[in-house]
């Protein structure tokens, strides 16, 4: 691919090739995966977008990933072509995608679905996930609440965010100090055209209460501040 080439990012002929069949496949899907804005530019809104993570340690070194509301299978499944040798779960409440995303992840013996809400499995996986990652899932005090739970000791949270919202850095640093993280910085995505997109990278350095993640929807309606 010569946009992973662009980016410095090694992606071999098999993988390019995997990745091109999972675009192939969602566009002859009858239901909509993703907007046709976003399709009919895949390359660099999901594809290039996805592997951009691949500059950051925390992903290109993780041993385990846990993708959080993966919608169509970015990032979740990219990573899971390029990092085979470690287990990729992909979390995905909406019955149709977690349907698709079960179809497609049987040609990846990595990858696990789990067609639930993140509050569920982070009761019953609790402190099991070296990385976690969330893209367009919600405001970051909300994206913690769900990640900190499930994250390992020492463990990173690695949230896509597109451009930075000064005002809303108190409420997350804020939060982090409630669910036992720290903001270990912001990393800016290169190699796509959205150039206000950066990731946001948390690491666990503490208990997060028992309390959290509170019933399903909570954090999204009343997010830690």
């Amino acid at each position: 691919m010569r946009r992973s080439q662009e980016m410095g990012i090694d992606v071999s002929p098999s993988q390019a090739a995997a990745m091109v069949e999972i675009v192939t496949r969602m566009a002859a899907e009858p239901q909509n995966l993703s907007s046709r804005a976003a399709m009919a530019n895949v390359v660099d809104v999901h594809l290039a977008d996805s592997l951009s993570s691949l500059a950051l340690p925390q992903i290109r070194d993780a041993t385990g990933i846990a993708d959080l509301g993966s919608g169509g299978g970015f990032p979740g499944l990219v990573l899971a072509i390029m990092l085979p040798q470690i287990p990729v779960t992909l979390v995905e409440s909406e019955g149709r995608k977690a349907d698709w995303l079960s179809r497609v992840a049987a040609d990846f013996p990595n990858v696990r679905v789990v067609a639930d809400r993140s509050e569920s499995l982070a009761r019953d996986e609790r402190g099991t996930q070296p990385v976690v990652t969330a893209r367009a899932l919600g405001p970051l005090p909300v994206v913690m609440e769900l990640a900190a739970p499930l994250l390992t000791d020492g463990g990173s949270l690695v949230a896509w965010r597109g451009r930075r919202d000064i005002a809303s850095d108190p409420a997350a640093t804020a939060a982090g100090a409630v669910l036992g993280l720290i903001h270990t910085g912001d990393v800016d995505a290169h190699g796509i055209t959205d150039v206000s997109r950066h990731f946001s990278v948390w690491r666990k350095v503490g208990i997060t209460p028992e309390r959290f993640p509170r019933r399903p929807g909570m954090a999204a309606k009343r997010p830690l501040s």
